[in-house]
């Protein structure tokens, strides 16, 4: 069954993590190593089964090969989850033992922080392997890449506020943000130093109050985000937010937000384009936090790294004229343009072998 899955859309490996001693059942799956070694961050979070466990894990890979290949960054897809509660589960003894197995990929995957993990635990799983980031700033690391992914969610959205409404201005818009974490914190803040007007909901009361009380945000119940009155849409928290249940209660004109996996199946961008909402598809406009990283691995420079974030925008506005031009949905451009990086690559790396079994041959 895990094959037939892996065969299905081309995955290299899958690796099944567990320590008795520690409690750590994780899983790392990389995607496609074409551009380079695999990153992505490890997400904990106390799953349903395991099965919902790899379906998580699976599609999150695939997306950071696609995030890659779009913002230009020469590395591949790969994603981690540890199946557990992040508020009582987690462990130095856990984050250690996941560590040794990032460490026995010998550098095929790169790890750094996600839903559920913080700056500490990479600290904790950098005492065991180098193959990190996102770690503490004492290390030379860029730290928590929340702030970045944020700053490239804001500049994406003006993008598509351009193509919508004419002009990338936000001062006035209703934004319902769903779910107010940490990188949907940092997205408010943009938006209301801005003059955007906030709707906001979230699992985690508190996480609510302080944009309440912060941005002067209105707070709505989680079930009733889809119904609110808004110019955009943002979803921040968890995947397959936009479906046959939520489409057809969408106030908004556009669909920009932080979280991954946005659509529950393909089929869902071409219903938002049919229904003239303009959908800014997820890991194009949430790659800054991984670009933010990525400048890690050549000695980390932060305004290097935010004026490359800041470039988001124009792969939006690029995304949403292909999609203009081809009459396609802009999450088919996007993916457009992820696969023919990918195949550009991956047929000069071809002809490159093939050039030098030639000149060994005439050895």
């Amino acid at each position: 069954m895990i094959f037939e899955r892996m065969e299905l859309d081309d995955y290299e490996q899958v690796l099944f993590c567990q320590d008795r001693r520690s409690g750590l059942k994780a899983i790392i799956a990389i995607h496609d190593t074409t551009l380079g070694p695999a990153l992505g961050g490890t997400r904990m979070w106390n799953y349903a089964s395991e099965d919902e466990a790899i379906e998580d894990v699976l599609r999150l890979a695939k997306g950071m090969t696609y995030k890659h290949a779009v913002s230009g960054l020469d590395l591949g897809g790969g994603k981690a989850v540890i199946i557990g509660d992040p508020r009582r589960d987690k462990s130095e003894a856990m984050f250690r033992a996941f560590g040794r197995y990032i460490q026995g990929l010998g550098g095929r995957y790169i790890t750094a922080e996600d839903v559920g993990t913080t700056v500490e635990d990479m600290d904790t799983i950098r005492l065991e392997t180098s193959y990190v980031t996102g770690v503490s700033p004492t290390f030379g690391s860029s730290g928590n890449p929340s702030p970045a992914t944020a700053f490239g969610v804001y500049h994406g959205m003006k993008a598509a506020a351009h193509e919508v409404f004419g002009s990338d201005r936000l001062e006035g818009k209703v934004v319902a943000v769903q779910g107010v974490g940490n990188v949907a914190y940092h997205l408010c803040r943009y938006l209301h130093e801005e003059g955007a007007r906030l709707v906001v909901c979230d699992i985690y009361e508190h996480q609510v109050r302080r944009a309440v009380e912060e941005f002067g945000a209105k707070a709505v119940d989680t079930a009733d985000i889809y119904d609110a009155e808004c110019d955009i849409y943002a979803p921040c928290a968890l995947g397959a937010t936009i479906n046959d249940e939520t489409i057809p209660r969408l106030k908004a004109k556009i669909v920009a937000g932080s979280a991954n996996n946005q659509l529950q199946e393909e089929r869902h961008g071409r219903m938002l384009y049919e229904l003239g909402i303009a959908y800014a598809p997820d890991y194009v406009l949430n790659a800054g936090g991984v670009i933010n990283i990525a400048d890690e691995l050549n000695g980390y420079n932060r305004e290097r790294a935010f004026r490359k974030i800041e470039e988001i925008r124009f792969s939006i506005a690029r995304i949403f004229s292909i999609s203009k031009e081809l009459g396609i949905p802009t999450d088919q451009a996007a993916a457009r343009l992820a696969e023919e990086r990918i195949a550009a690559i991956r047929s000069a790396k071809g002809i490159f072998v093939r050039k030098e079994l030639h000149a060994l041959g005439r050895r």
